[in-house]
């Protein structure tokens, strides 16, 4: 299986390079690549190459980064003529440069960062130009959330996101995100779904800190379209799993005639790699039709042995008074990569429109 850092391989460089001495004459291939692929190249990771790609790019390049940077436009130009592709993450290094030369040459590198996002995205990139700029450089992803490109808008919003992952963290804007309120206004009906669900997970974003503003958007926003409408409760979804009163007050998720009942654990004793099985009965008790938003949590043990709460989802959908229906399902215990499974009792629970209606017990045991 191939790694995500084999995508700057010999093949990539090679064709980059024929790009690169189209552009400029004075280019030596030989050179290039042999200051890419030195001794240590193959044991280096793939932020790691990509960062190693930036500044084998810099040396030749001109000092001057106005300069340079005409060069860059002039190489995606050639590299589209030559049938390269856009938004290939091999080119993430032409963002990195941005990033890494041009943070003291604002009106430059915003230029820059317009042209080179249509070709790469510079949703990184930008983020030490937020930091550095504050809310100037906010007005500027204001205006370009304007952009007949959605490329630029999208990027706009997701260059923006408090909390972006993989990203360096933006304290400003965790702390207070108003300043981005304009650039969500102008993108609450964009045409794009890439952009709309860019929308919604800045609004994601912020609800993790700031629930009340996030509610308040979904009251300003509520009914302008379909499309709107779906932004905001995937913006909301965090909300929506811890439970959140408001939020489910909006969405008319109320609990009190819903019951739950008979919930059974079907493998009380569960070993690593295998699956529990669970099954309850809902109904609505009520007599009126009432939407379920039903999740069930998982209380996994961690390593220093407390328990901690992940939910997930089942459905959400309209009951009829007197509707009772029979739910299973199967949650895995298969070891990967990203999860950790520890030996010792855990607890499920269904949960209801963010209220916990019935928990039982269950033991994990060594595979």
């Amino acid at each position: 299986m191939s790694l995500i850092k084999d995508i700057y391989s010999p093949s990539f460089y090679d064709r980059f390079a024929n790009t690169m001495a189209v552009v400029i004459p004075s280019f030596d291939k030989k050179n290039f690549i042999e200051k890419i692929f030195t001794d240590e190249f193959k044991t280096l990771e793939w932020k790691e190459r990509m960062k190693h790609t930036t500044r084998v790019f810099y040396t030749f390049l001109p000092e001057n980064y106005p300069q340079a940077i005409n060069i860059i436009e002039k190489i995606i130009d050639q590299l589209r003529a030559d049938n390269f592709g856009e938004d290939g993450l091999a080119f993430v290094f032409l963002a990195d440069y941005i990033e890494s030369y041009g943070l003291d040459d604002f009106e430059t590198s915003v230029k820059a960062l317009e042209i080179v996002t249509r070709f790469i995205s510079c949703e990184f990139a930008v983020r030490p130009f937020i930091i550095k700029y504050g809310n100037r450089m906010i007005d500027q992803m204001v205006v370009w959330s304007k952009h007949k490109n959605h490329k630029v808008r999208r990027f706009a919003c997701e260059g923006s996101r408090p909390r972006l992952p993989w990203a360096m963290a933006i304290p400003a804007l965790k702390k207070d995100p108003k300043p981005l309120i304009p650039l969500l206004e102008n993108l609450k009906a964009d045409p794009s779904e890439f952009v709309r669900r860019s929308v919604a997970n800045n609004i994601n974003d912020i609800a993790k800190d700031h629930p009340d503003i996030v509610i308040a958007l979904a009251e300003r926003w509520k009914g302008i379209s379909r499309e709107t409408d779906a932004i905001i409760k995937h913006g909301s979804r965090t909300l929506l799993k811890q439970g959140h009163t408001e939020i489910l007050k909006h969405y008319g998720l109320v609990s009190e005639q819903i019951a739950v009942a008979d919930l059974t654990i079907l493998t009380p004793e569960v070993k690593i790699g295998d699956s529990l099985g669970f099954t309850f009965n809902l109904e609505n008790q009520g007599e009126t039709p009432q939407t379920v938003r039903l999740e069930y949590g998982i209380y996994y043990r961690k390593a220093k042995g407390h328990l901690a709460r992940k939910v997930f989802k089942i459905s959400e959908k309209t009951y009829l008074p007197g509707e009772t229906i029979k739910i299973h399902r199967k949650q895995s215990f298969r070891i990967i990569t990203t999860k950790v499974f520890y030996i010792g009792q855990h607890e499920l629970s269904v949960i209801v429109n963010g209220e916990e209606k019935g928990k039982n017990t269950f033991e994990v045991l060594e595979g």
